[in-house]
């Protein structure tokens, strides 16, 4: 039972996955139906978690937006999801970054790794 599932799951991954690390500020370019349409929209903020693997692997992005705290949680292999871009690295020593949802203004900021 177990190697039919593996097999379905196996033909729904896909075969470039972005690189991208818990801290990183990334920009996520997700694909929106409206009715008969669809567009393409981005969300840009930091990444608080990573869970799981595979083809349940799912990722977290918080953004402040006019002062109000907003987070999704995307599939990493979902088509919803075109791509996801790198704006920068964040140099973080947590796998979770739960502590920053009590942040405001600077202090909610990750320091960026300097190459």
């Amino acid at each position: 039972m177990s190697g039919i599932i593996e097999s379905i799951e196996k033909a729904q991954l896909k075969e470039h996955v972005d690189q991208f690390n818990v801290g990183d500020t990334v920009r996520v370019y997700a694909k929106i139906r409206e009715g008969e349409k669809e567009r393409i929209q981005m969300f840009e903020g930091t990444v608080l978690k990573r869970q799981n693997g595979g083809i349940r692997e799912t990722f977290t992005v918080r953004k402040s937006s006019n002062g109000v705290g907003v987070e999704k949680t995307w599939p990493v292999h979902s088509p919803a999801v075109e791509r996801i871009e790198v704006v920068r690295k964040g140099k973080v020593r947590r796998a979770k970054l739960n502590y920053l949802r009590q942040r405001v203004g600077k202090s909610a900021k990750v320091k960026e790794i300097v190459k």
